[in-house]
């Protein structure tokens, strides 16, 4: 049986390692928070109380965590107390970070991972919590071809969408496109439902309509924001669980600096930060990021 470490067990991890599990992998598991390891522990995983005791003896290492500054530290350790994984696990293990962190920062990483003869791969999800429980994310993976097929061996596992962006960081890259997409989408579908509300129009009849008309998108289909709407959607769950604002507020802020890179034209994108800067000041950063459409509520 083929045994996996994974770190990073929060609202996207836990159920990607449950999968796993599903799947008839040895899956030892750590994260900073003891319940979470203790709920997964539960159900068949190998619960550690370190980086270190998780990635021992392990072929395959997945990571899962918040931003990029986490990822160096465990990877590359944090120049003081720890240890990097990179220096803890078995000779020819292989490594998969699902984080969703800035490009340059997943090349330092792979190439550090190259130094050492260990194969890396970027590969952020696209999802949400409800892919990540059902198996059936997309993952954008960045790196060599031999490393993608390895890769691929795994995440199928977790998910049902798995695409070779091109070489290391550029899984990130067509992460950040894509969370830069959806956090326009939602802005503006947040946006047009409350003028239609505000104007007598059902919430639910209005929406049925764009779905058929030209204004359809991912947020309307999957992810109505407007409470009553669709009864799966976190908007009828009071925000939760689901993908938090603060970290789309981080995306944002992901492709806003790429675009600085590049020198990108992103005025949407710019928008759309502000909008999710301002809404999180207001005590929203841990409810889902559909909970925008109450900033436009809240204005009358």
């Amino acid at each position: 049986m083929k045994t996996i470490a994974f770190i990073g067990l929060g609202n996207m991890g836990g159920p990607m390692a449950e999968n796993l599990l599903a799947a008839g992998f040895k899956v030892k598991v750590y994260d900073l928070m003891p319940e979470v390891v203790k709920s997964i522990e539960s159900m068949g995983a190998i619960a550690t109380s370190s980086v270190s005791e998780a990635v021992k003896g392990a072929e395959t290492v997945v990571t899962m965590l918040p931003a990029s500054q986490h990822v160096k530290d465990v990877y590359l350790g944090d120049g003081k107390d720890t240890t990097g994984l990179l220096d803890l696990v078995d000779d020819g293990a292989f490594l998969i970070d699902s984080s969703t962190i800035d490009p340059h920062s997943a090349k330092m990483v792979a190439a550090h991972a190259a130094q050492k003869g260990l194969d890396f791969v970027d590969a952020p999800v696209s999802g949400g919590v409800a892919g990540a429980k059902a198996g059936t994310l997309t993952f954008i993976v960045g790196g060599s071809e031999a490393a993608f097929a390895k890769a691929e061996n795994v995440l199928k596992h977790m998910g049902k969408n798995i695409f070779h962006a091109g070489n290391a960081g550029d899984g990130q890259m067509g992460k950040i496109c894509n969370n830069l997409m959806l956090g326009i989408l939602m802005s503006g579908t947040c946006e047009a439902l409350n003028l239609g509300i505000d104007n007598g129009l059902d919430p639910k009849v209005l929406s049925n309509i764009m779905l058929q008309s030209s204004g359809r998108n991912w947020a309307l289909e999957l992810y109505n924001p407007c409470p009553g709407v669709m009864d799966t959607s976190p908007a009828s769950n009071g925000y939760r669980p689901g993908f938090m604002s603060k970290l789309m507020l981080k995306d944002l802020g992901l492709g806003l600096n790429a675009a600085a890179m590049s020198q990108s034209s992103v005025p949407m994108g710019s928008l759309a930060r502000n909008l999710y800067a301002f809404h999180n000041a207001n005590g929203n950063e841990e409810l889902d990021f559909s909970s925008l459409f109450e900033f436009y509520q809240s204005e009358k």
